[in-house]
């Protein structure tokens, strides 16, 4: 598996609002950073991504992605919660699942 294919399947477990399949790609030692909180380990990453998924995140476009290595950095056009927004972030992968993420949205006109 390639870490564009592990960006796809991110991508489609969002499309489908699929917490377990969103789930199933981050590893077990996983932390997820975002300027309003930090996400650390299975339970805390399940919390996260719920509320997540409730809001209704829908990827209009992505803009940008470059994957190297081990490191896939993202920009993307979404709708969350039903407002436009343009994200980035950072795809860190350890034994092919999601080990370090970070992530910001910020509104888009």
């Amino acid at each position: 598996m390639t870490v564009m294919e592990l960006f796809d399947r991110q991508l489609a477990a969002i499309a489908d609002r699929d917490l377990e399949a969103l789930l199933a790609q981050y590893h077990e030692e996983a932390m997820v950073v975002r300027f309003d909180r930090v996400a650390r380990g299975a339970a805390e990453i399940r919390e996260l991504f719920g509320a997540y998924l409730a809001a209704e995140p829908q990827v209009v476009e992505v803009m940008s992605v470059q994957a190297v290595d081990d490191v896939i950095f993202y920009n993307a056009l979404m709708t969350i919660a039903g407002n436009k927004v343009t994200t980035f972030g950072t795809l860190v992968i350890k034994d092919g699942r999601i080990w370090r993420q970070t992530a910001a949205a910020l509104p888009s006109p």
